[in-house]
């Protein structure tokens, strides 16, 4: 079966059943679609009448909330891949309902992405009836959205669990179903980094309930410095526009206000006007929080509205068991980030690791990792002190730079005295890395040189100067040893022998990680056991010899 970008995904069965449905409907929709797919809600439609089937409003209901988290799970654990969207504009509280008189859809909405396909879990009776159901699904979809003109259908056929639809005791079409108390304005706060799951849950459920406008503070600044790997959490600004993107599909008629939270409340302390906030589990007592706060204003209450968190069932061993941002950011370490610059006067082969990082980072130890596997490492830092051997061309800058009072007896440079000339004063830092950086650069290419005559086919460049010094045209990738501020004060201080303050000192003299993971094409992270670290490098090389591969066959392929 082809495979399409964007499908639009209508659920027909009752709502008592689609519990039972949604996974075995979803693995169908896979096999499908292959980026993003809407999710439009209609339970009981009949596309078998050969009519012109319209859409009706769709009452808010209790069933729904569960439905909208069960979906969301079950699509973190069958289809992660996918960016699923529930869909909500013909959801909608009665009496807002009847206030508009051309129904949900009065101009077919426009979503972000332009589905090309239509699926359904409506079920057939007979292959007579295909035909039938997909002229009158494609029509449905026409009423309701803006398609692709060669829109395709497709009829799903999981196999579906029988369930007694009239079964009261499990909700079926003879049991009451219980409504959702809606509100006028509702407001919600987080990270949303990496739009995930449980974020789609808790806004879906946000708008199910809102009626008028809703409000989400979204993290900044001082809240994120507690965060885990916070330098790979997405900048405010794309953070805030994936909510705009996905809010806007989701229920477009909604007033959205998104606002940066420097502080645990924003607005939810001083909006008169809100009634009602979205929790979690674990956020609940913010929430509570939030309520003595607006008592103390002078403001009603906020209704808290409590949500369950999604449990992640592929969480490794230092992730959180609920879906996270956190766990999403753990499994980046060791991917690729971002596409490497081409290099056109650099060969492929050896291909060459620029590994950089802080003091402290555990950069060393990975590029020992990554010696083990195979790749020739080539010590920056031992080449520093080869420049300054007697007889080289640095040996004489330097002592001509600096006077031949850096000498030792036996005529080699005492570098701590150099060191002592040159600290605190960036001119002359300056005029020795001019003299010193070029010659280790010189070392690298021939130590690259000598590794592919060897026959090595990997070389890793461990350079904690690697991007101030500039030598990033000597490699095809940047790896960043990443490790938090505080745990690397630690590691220097036990290593080192030197005092807290000294050891910050020295941190806050270097690139800060987030500086570095600017330019980093992977980030590997130590601060956890070494069984950790040492899976992120098998990761890491395991991809990069699937990149070198494929670079390879590129160029076999090319005229």
């Amino acid at each position: 079966m082809s495979m399409f970008s964007t499908g639009i995904l209508v659920l027909t069965s009752p709502l008592h059943v689609l519990p039972l449905r949604i996974a075995p409907v979803l693995t169908s929709a896979a096999q499908v679609v292959e980026r993003t797919l809407y999710v439009h809600l209609h339970p009981g439609l009949n596309l078998s009448t050969g009519g012109q089937v319209r859409p009706v409003y769709i009452p808010p209901l209790v069933d729904l909330c569960t439905l909208i988290s069960r979906l969301y799970s079950n699509a973190a654990d069958i289809c992660a891949h996918l960016d699923v969207r529930v869909l909500l504009s013909n959801v909608r509280a009665q009496s807002v309902a009847l206030s508009g008189n051309n129904g949900p859809f009065p101009t077919p909405q426009t979503l972000s992405h332009s589905p090309e396909v239509v699926l359904t879990d409506f079920p057939i009776q007979d292959s007579g009836q295909s035909s039938l159901v997909t002229q009158c699904l494609q029509k449905y979809a026409g009423h309701c959205y803006v398609c692709k003109p060669s829109l395709s259908s497709v009829l799903l056929y999981p196999r579906l669990k029988e369930v007694e639809e009239d079964d009261p005791d499990r909700g079926g079409s003879g049991a009451q179903l219980k409504p959702l108390e809606t509100f006028s304005d509702v407001v919600v706060g987080g990270t949303f980094d990496r739009l995930h799951g449980a974020h789609k849950t808790l806004l879906n459920i946000s708008c199910l309930m809102a009626n008028r406008r809703f409000v989400i503070g979204v993290c900044d600044q001082e809240l994120l410095k507690n965060k885990v790997l916070k330098e790979l959490i997405e900048p405010y600004y794309q953070r805030v526009q994936k909510l705009q993107d996905f809010l806007n599909d989701v229920k477009p008629s909604l007033k959205y206000e998104i606002v940066p939270l420097s502080d645990p409340f924003g607005p939810s302390i001083s909006d008169p006007e809100l009634q009602c906030i979205v929790v979690s589990e674990e956020t609940r007592k913010g929430g509570e929080a939030v309520n003595r706060k607006r008592a103390e204003n002078g403001l009603a209450e906020l209704v808290l509205y409590e949500i369950q968190l999604l449990k992640d069932a592929h969480h490794a061993d230092i992730e959180e068991e609920k879906i996270s941002s956190s766990s999403l950011r753990t499994r980046l370490l060791g991917t690729l980030l971002k596409h490497p610059s081409p290099q056109a006067d650099l060969p492929l082969d050896p291909y060459v690791i620029g590994l950089t990082g802080g003091s402290g980072s555990g950069k060393s130890s990975i590029a020992h990792r990554l010696e083990a596997l195979g790749a020739v490492r080539i010590d920056c830092d031992q080449l520093g002190h080869e420049a300054y051997l007697p007889g080289t061309s640095a040996y004489h800058k330097v002592i001509q730079e600096f006077s031949p009072d850096i000498l030792n007896e036996d005529k080699t440079i005492n570098r701590r005295v150099l060191g002592g000339k040159v600290f605190g004063n960036q001119e002359r830092l300056k005029a020795l890395t001019d003299i010193v950086w070029p010659e280790i650069a010189l070392l690298v290419k021939k130590r690259i040189k000598q590794a592919k005559e060897q026959g090595k086919h990997v070389c890793v460049v461990d350079a904690a100067v690697l991007l101030e010094a500039g030598w990033t045209y000597l490699v095809h990738e940047v790896w960043v040893a990443t490790i938090p501020e505080e745990e690397a004060v630690k590691r220097i201080v036990q290593r080192d022998g030197v005092k807290e303050e000294d050891a910050l000192r020295r941190l806050k003299s270097q690139w800060t990680n987030a500086k570095l993971i600017e330019h980093a094409n992977v980030v590997l992270c130590t601060l956890w056991e070494p069984d950790v670290t040492q899976r992120q490098v098998l990761k890491a090389w395991s991809l990069l010899q699937q990149r070198i591969q494929k670079r390879q066959e590129e160029i076999k392929s090319s005229p």
